[in-house]
């Protein structure tokens, strides 16, 4: 179920926290009597020797007859008690029934399956997309949900690591050929296509559909920050299970369920969902800067700063979402990498159309100092 969110605030989802209640599981009331006379009797004993060991005793389980007819009964009795949390399988959305309050943004959540991690030579197994429509007003998805999931013959035994991870086999991929035509109408017209790791699907897509290279990507991942939501991790599982939510992952089509599920529901702190904040982010450039010329004592602390070695081109480089990040790096960088030394800082920039595609963006430089 979709959460309504406040036009003004572009998002405000209600408290979902239940208030915490004892529940009333239950004790074997003579066990407690007679840990209760046998601690006494101890106490009673000049020469005690031993700290004596608390008794253990075992909540008895609920039953319906004990938290009503249903075992969603009992997951609301439980999560009445602050000890407990309940995980409820994912169920799909196929609509939002929310009325846009303006225009309309047409969203593709896309996740793939593939024989490995290199896009150069490994395969398509599966491929799912959900289109829907986005108020961009709200940040809410509206009205139906389009999907699509379908499995590829790679011709190629599929490698064992892949088979283990996605329980896709051979006798499963064998003969089986993507609805090209089907696949190609979901996108046509997209405003934004969003993956989970979009540096990893987006040059796997686009080896399938090369026109698909003018489509602008956004990616869940690396766009949003998770941290400062009050996540401690990124992976779409463990933000489904902060939800409340669990599903069987590494299956294209659930992995896009559950990453839409995520992405309308709050960043906490933040005021919006995930999907408002996507497309809010798609509109600013990024850039990939390099500290060029970096001293070598600076390395942990760009390393600390998030910054990753490019060992082909032997150079720190980090990524960043609009102008004013890039000035406040270069700024950082030059008092803390540089010590107020001049330097010449190379950067790439980076449109949605361009961005996670492996190709290079537009160059250019920042001076520092003079």
């Amino acid at each position: 179920m979709q959460d309504r969110i406040h036009p003004e605030r572009l998002q405000a989802l209600p408290e979902r926290m239940a208030t915490a209640g004892q529940l009333g599981f239950g004790f074997d009331e003579g066990l407690l009597a007679m840990a209760a006379e046998a601690a006494a009797a101890r106490l009673r004993k000049p020469k005690a020797v031993k700290t004596p060991r608390p008794v253990a005793t075992e909540p008895v389980a609920l039953t319906p007859a004990a938290a009503g007819d249903s075992p969603e009964a009992m997951a609301q009795a439980l999560e009445r008690h602050p000890d407990y949390r309940v995980l409820r399988r994912l169920v799909p959305a196929t609509a939002f029934a929310h009325a846009p309050l303006g225009p309309v943004a047409t969203v593709v959540i896309l996740d793939t399956e593939t024989t490995g991690l290199d896009a150069s030579r490994d395969q398509v197994i599966e491929l799912a997309l959900l289109r829907i429509q986005v108020d961009t007003q709200t940040g809410l998805a509206t009205g139906p949900v389009q999907v699509y999931d379908g499995l590829r013959d790679p011709g190629m035994p599929v490698p064992k690591i892949a088979r283990e991870i996605t329980g896709i086999t051979d006798e499963m991929l064998a003969g089986q050929q993507l609805d090209m035509a089907r696949v190609d109408s979901l996108l046509a017209g997209a405003d934004l296509v969003i993956a989970h790791n979009a540096g990893f699907d987006r040059p796997f897509v686009e080896g399938l559909l090369p026109q698909a290279q003018g489509l602008n990507w956004a990616c869940s991942f690396a766009d949003i920050d998770w941290t400062a939501a009050g996540h401690s991790s990124a992976k779409l599982s463990y933000l489904a299970s902060a939800l409340g939510w669990f599903y069987d992952a590494h299956r294209a089509e659930m992995d896009c369920h559950a990453l839409l599920t995520v992405l309308t529901a709050e960043l906490p702190g933040l005021g919006v969902n995930g999907l408002a904040h996507l497309l809010a982010a798609a509109r600013l450039p990024s850039y990939r800067l390099q500290a060029t010329g970096a001293p070598f004592a600076a390395k942990d602390s760009l390393k600390n700063r998030g910054y990753r070695w490019d060992s082909t081109a032997k150079v720190w480089h980090t990524r960043l979402g609009g102008d004013t990040a890039l000035q406040a790096e270069c700024e950082w960088l030059r008092q803390e990498v540089y010590g107020g030394r001049a330097a010449r800082l190379a950067w790439e920039r980076f449109d949605a159309a361009s961005r996670y595609s492996g190709r290079a963006g537009v160059p250019g430089w920042a001076q520092l100092g003079t």
